[in-house]
């Protein structure tokens, strides 16, 4: 039987909003990864260092998304990141540097909100 007053009990409620939590942490941190990635790489003119924020940041994005929502979720977000990554650059030979890796982003936060765990992924209470 399902008992709030159990020692045990976890409000259905307070596990989705820490599943909302996450997935707004992962998109937040897969957008901010390609700005600062190649805010670094601009601003130091140094694009390897650039990359090192890329590799660290889709590898905690990647860890959080695969506790979360599973490794499958987790690849298939991390290979359409990289992806939307390499098409910002002859997409900023298009509408500019800045505009691509913003829209790119915006993109990349967007689907890594859409695949982390969904709230419908929340385990109803047993009778």
């Amino acid at each position: 039987m399902w008992d709030p007053t159990d020692e045990g009990f976890v409000c259905p409620c307070q596990v989705l909003a820490r599943v909302l939590r996450m997935r707004t942490r992962i998109a937040v941190v897969a957008a901010l990864t390609l700005v600062v990635g190649f805010a670094v790489a601009s601003l130091t003119g140094n694009r390897p260092l650039g990359g090192v924020v890329l590799v660290v940041g889709g590898a905690l994005c990647t860890w959080w998304m695969a506790r979360t929502a599973g490794v499958l979720r987790a690849v298939v977000t991390l290979v359409a990141v990289v992806g939307l990554f390499v098409l910002s650059h002859p997409l900023g030979l298009v509408i500019g540097a800045w505009p691509s890796v913003l829209l790119v982003a915006a993109i990349a936060a967007v689907l890594a909100y859409a695949l982390a765990s969904s709230p419908s992924s929340v385990p109803a209470p047993v009778d």
